[in-house]
């Protein structure tokens, strides 16, 4: 479902976003790239202060590269919950208006549609207004709470969980790797101020010029490839790269590329 509406969301009229809570960065030396010269490694102070950690909320609209981003030196419920309310209250007031009025049936069946094939789902609220927005995050408790969940429905947001060790689904992950790149590499915060400062800053940075994200890219072309070049077996996930024989089949055994 998370695939799809990277995919086919935006053409649905769906706004998709994802959300992440990064970190925690530590207020010590940071490794980073260097183009020191032989002989002559860079060096770090081998003894330094600790100075808290800093943690980033994120949201991300991969079709358009835009990030809304928040340091801060906690990120718990009480934290994170105001935060998301405030910027998604403000990202769904500036969508194109709704369309016209659907009946509730077809309301509900839109909604119903990204919980299909979940073993595991929420309930809907009775009264559900049109859908406006997916948004993929994490599995974390702290965002399945019913009175978080019925806030997002009644402002028209569809939550998408990503599984158990499926955060490679969330593309939030990779804008957060390039923002703590460009922050922190090579650098020695000393307190966890001075990190969410940059961060942010760098964040700035970024609106400036904002990249889009494309679900796919050549990996995928990669695996569909490769699943091409092998041939399935029934009662297990396993494959073989050459077709098993027959005995009553007369076609010639065809090699894997």
């Amino acid at each position: 479902m998370i695939e799809q509406a990277y995919r086919f969301g935006e053409q649905c009229g769906l706004s998709v976003w994802t959300e992440d809570e990064a970190g925690p960065y530590q207020a010590i030396p940071q490794a980073g790239k260097s183009w020191c010269p032989q002989g002559q490694p860079g060096r770090q102070p081998h003894e330094y202060a600790r100075g808290g950690t800093a943690k980033l909320l994120t949201l991300f609209h991969p079709a358009t590269g835009q990030l809304h981003v928040q340091g801060v030196s906690s990120s718990c419920n009480a934290v994170l919950h105001p935060w998301l309310k405030e910027e998604l209250r403000a990202i769904v007031a500036a969508l194109p208006p709704a369309q016209a009025a659907q009946e509730a049936e077809t309301t509900r069946a839109l909604w119903q549609r990204w919980q299909e094939g979940l073993s595991v789902r929420f309930t809907l609220l009775q009264e559900l207004p049109p859908l406006r927005m997916l948004l993929v995050w994490d599995n974390l408790a702290g965002h399945k709470t019913p009175e978080l969940l019925c806030w997002l429905m009644a402002q028209g947001i569809m939550p998408l969980y990503t599984p158990l060790a499926g955060s490679w689904l969330n593309m939030a992950e990779s804008i957060q790797r390039i923002l703590a790149d460009r922050a922190l590499s090579g650098q020695h915060p000393s307190s966890s101020q001075q990190i969410i400062d940059w961060l942010e800053a760098t964040a700035r940075g970024w609106n400036g010029a904002p990249t889009p994200f494309v679900w796919g890219g050549k990996r995928q072309v990669r695996r569909q490839r490769a699943c091409q070049r092998r041939y399935t077996l029934g009662g297990s996930g396993a494959c073989t790269l050459r077709r098993v024989p027959c005995p009553h089949d007369t076609q010639p055994e065809r090699l894997c590329a």
